[in-house]
């Protein structure tokens, strides 16, 4: 990772870009960061689906639960594989249909004013320390760019309705605004 470009491109990670975005509101900053989990067939890593949902090129035909979220219109603007891998869909100039029906410190659509991360996991599985790593050197990018705020979870800003990025995620070993390196615990 080098940088980010004044639209928001992150140098020196793929770029998938999604139809799934649009405009922020004007002179909305940057102020949070949403960290989610996502895994296409749910409990299953490595394969295409997650890709293809944020491209709308999920087929329904290739697991049953890709028949019930066919019609989804979504993205983030990161996604950060299992082996650490970072895809970028969406430029953090841009608004990504990441965060749905959310709020934080009483405002209400976080998607105007976060940039998303997707985890390729789920709420029963650790995440790996490559994750961790690229996560954190991702936030340093962020924070070096946006007025960043503050990390959150999906489920911190959307309770009752999402869990993401669960119980196994473990918050010590993430680097926070105006902190320096987080704890590494196990």
């Amino acid at each position: 990772m080098t940088g980010l470009d004044a639209e928001g491109w992150l140098a020196g990670v793929r770029r998938l870009p999604s139809d799934n975005f649009d405009e922020r509101p004007e002179d909305m900053a940057v102020e949070l960061v949403v960290v989610h989990n996502i895994s296409l067939p749910p409990g299953q890593f490595g394969g295409p689906g997650i890709l293809e949902l944020f491209g709308n090129r999920l087929d329904p035909a290739e697991h049953p639960f890709y028949a019930t979220i066919k019609d989804l219109r979504v993205s983030a603007h990161f996604l950060i594989r299992r082996d650490g891998e970072t895809i970028q869909f969406v430029a953090c100039a841009k608004r990504a249909w990441h965060a749905g029906l959310s709020s934080w410190r009483e405002r209400a659509r976080c998607n105007d004013f976060a940039v998303g991360i997707e985890l390729e996991g789920s709420d029963e599985q650790p995440f790996t320390d490559a994750q961790y790593v690229r996560l954190n050197e991702l936030l340093g990018e962020l924070y070096a760019r946006y007025p960043i705020a503050d990390v959150t979870g999906h489920s911190d800003i959307a309770p009752g309705r999402k869990t993401d990025p669960g119980p196994c995620f473990d918050w010590g070993r993430v680097r926070r605004p105006g902190q320096g390196s987080p704890s590494r615990s196990a």
